[in-house]
């Protein structure tokens, strides 16, 4: 680990990312259209009509990456400076799998009402705002907000991410096991930003029966210290503990922390049930360990080293890609359900052979190992980032005239594969 420590900072000296100029600017003509006087004349475009900017500028295809640094992946709270080598490497993944740009931007403030208004202030600039690694319930309330008052994109990938990837696994699981999702028990370990957005959304896929279970033991109507995201789940039920409450469970989701569940409790789950044990690096629970009293249990977890990962690389690059190619103002709950149903649907699909060669597992398709696609595939960018862009256009949240899916996944397509940064917008007729 000393080593790994070692190579990482050396990796990160310099920082991961910078500007890349995407016109030429090598003659005196070049330069006086780069700026003065020839950036007068897109500037009056703009100020004319501010939606130009789109046309003129960088809008369409840049992101702001904005976090206050009370949340960091494992970390906790050490502050929006400390968090920025991740805010960072979150705008590789957007560069990397969707082929968006990316700034990271370190707010040193972590009242609502200054974050809200920093961002408003800032709004016009973006195509999108992802927002990153803000503690909850504050990060329920500035996404709320800030989408009510800025026109463009907002996504919080801590609660979202995770819901999408893991719901387009469960979709499969359910296939593959004959059950229904009206019928299931859910039990999620962790009522933090990730739990709730979960359970939120396979309530709204058509999930009954969901236990949300926090630090202190299962959220039910006897509690008495809820805040209003946790008391949307409390329900009448005598299960006091997480051993009582995944006693029959179908599934049981993970965002919680180390070695909380036992292979006992998993003894306990009804048959050919699902695990996904997020929490990094250590799970709640291994596979192996999973394995070794219940076979018939599909297990994932985050780690890319065991099958199934959740990662929600799977999700934010494309779901922003698909979401700023059709001008969205907004990313609504029908994109992001349109985003696990592609997801799931990619999973059934034959595996790409060089994803097959990343993995040295030239035997890998649909099953209870793959319910996930893997990071690695480009088709992740093609499907997620196209059925985004079609629920968008449904919803109304675009003002695009027409939607041709087909043509804009043929334009992903030779963007993924080709990786040639030219114009994937879908072209309103």
């Amino acid at each position: 680990m000393e080593d790994f420590r070692k190579e990482s900072l050396a990796y990160h000296e310099g920082g991961k990312i910078g500007t890349e100029l995407t016109k030429p600017c090598n003659t005196q003509k070049e330069l006086s259209m780069a700026y003065t006087p020839g950036v007068a004349y897109p500037c009056l475009e703009i100020e004319k009509e501010p939606t130009q900017a789109y046309k003129y500028t960088n809008k369409r295809n840049l992101v702001a990456v904005i976090t206050d640094g009370s949340a960091v992946l494992g970390l906790g709270n050490i502050g929006a400076l400390a968090g920025k080598p991740v805010m960072e490497g979150k705008a590789v993944l957007f560069k990397k799998f969707g082929k968006v740009d990316a700034v990271d931007v370190e707010l040193n403030v972590h009242d609502v009402d200054k974050i809200v208004e920093v961002c408003v202030a800032i709004s016009d600039t973006y195509g999108g705002i992802n927002l990153e690694d803000i503690k909850a319930p504050e990060c329920f309330e500035i996404e709320k907000r800030l989408q009510e008052r800025v026109n463009i994109p907002v996504f919080h990938d801590d609660q979202h991410g995770t819901a999408i990837i893991t719901a387009a696994g469960l979709l499969n699981a359910l296939e593959l096991t004959g059950k229904k999702l009206e019928d299931i028990k859910i039990v999620i370990i962790g009522a933090g930003a990730a739990g709730i957005a979960s359970g939120r959304m396979y309530r709204n896929m058509g999930a009954k029966h969901i236990v949300l279970v926090d630090s202190k033991g299962v959220i039910n109507t006897r509690r008495n210290d809820l805040n209003i995201y946790k008391a949307e789940f409390a329900i009448d039920t005598p299960d006091e503990t997480l051993a009582d409450a995944i006693k029959g469970a179908d599934m049981l989701l993970g965002l919680s922390g180390p070695r909380l569940v036992t292979q006992e409790m998993v003894k306990t789950m009804a048959k050919d049930a699902i695990i996904f044990a997020c929490a990094n690096p250590t799970p709640e629970i291994t596979p192996a360990e999973v394995k070794e009293v219940r076979p018939d249990i599909i297990v994932g977890t985050g780690r890319s080293d065991f099958p199934n990962q959740v990662n929600n690389v799977l999700g934010f690059p494309s779901i922003f890609r698909g979401a700023l190619d059709v001008g969205a103002k907004k990313i609504t709950e029908n994109m992001k359900i349109a985003a696990a149903r592609a997801l799931a649907d990619l999973a059934k699909e034959p595996v790409p052979y060089y994803v097959k060669a990343a993995y040295n597992n030239p035997d890998l398709e649909f099953g209870p190992d793959h319910i996930i696609p893997t990071p690695f595939s480009k088709e992740v960018m093609i499907w997620v980032a196209s059925a985004v862009a079609k629920a968008a256009y449904e919803d109304g949240v675009t003002d695009i005239e027409r939607c041709d899916v087909e043509a804009y996944k043929e334009r992903l397509r030779k963007l993924a594969y080709i990786d040639e940064q030219e114009d994937t917008s879908i072209i309103s007729e």
